[in-house]
């Protein structure tokens, strides 16, 4: 998983211990951690930029982010998928058949889906904004109580499905 980083960097936060790992580009993933005693690289400015900017998010002061992403490695179509999400503002949410309908083609749902789940830099590139049509939650690789927190704490009147209206 450490492949291609130079730094990482490690927070303690509202949803557990996140990892953030960075190449000389960007940041290349964040993962929460189940072991805190696993040996690291030392920080680099992206891995610190990036868990600075993660602190100010969970303490609420941040809505965005404003960091290097490296996804090199990753197709061409996850790269779009992944793009097209951090055009979802803070505190609203998007149906999987909207990110596929704004990717040109409301056939590609799965492949979209998938690539929402294989998302490298969650929280940052906000795969949690993607729910069901029917405005439930659906799939979060950090688990969907983590998604229901990250949504709830953008938005604390408590995200609905009439926040759907959001348009790429």
């Amino acid at each position: 998983m450490l492949t291609g980083c130079t730094g990482v960097s490690r927070l303690i936060t509202p949803i557990g211990l996140l990892e953030v790992g960075a190449s000389d580009s960007g940041i290349r993933f964040i993962r929460l951690m189940q072991d805190d005693s696993i040996p690291t690289l030392a920080e680099n400015h992206h891995s610190a930029n990036a868990a600075r900017q993660l602190g100010q998010y969970f303490d609420g002061s941040r809505k965005e982010f404003d960091v290097e992403i490296d996804f090199s490695g990753h197709t061409e179509f996850s790269e779009r998928v992944w793009h097209k999400l951090m055009e979802i503002p803070y505190g609203t949410t998007v149906s999987y058949a909207a990110l596929a309908t704004s990717l040109g083609d409301i056939k590609c749902i799965r492949a979209a889906a998938s690539a929402n789940g294989r998302n490298p830099i969650p929280v940052i590139v906000p795969c949690h904004r993607v729910i069901g049509s029917d405005g439930s939650l659906t799939g979060f690789a950090l688990g969907l109580h983590v998604k229901k927190y990250l949504l709830t704490l953008e938005n604390p009147d408590r995200w609905r499905a009439s926040q759907l209206s959001f348009n790429f």
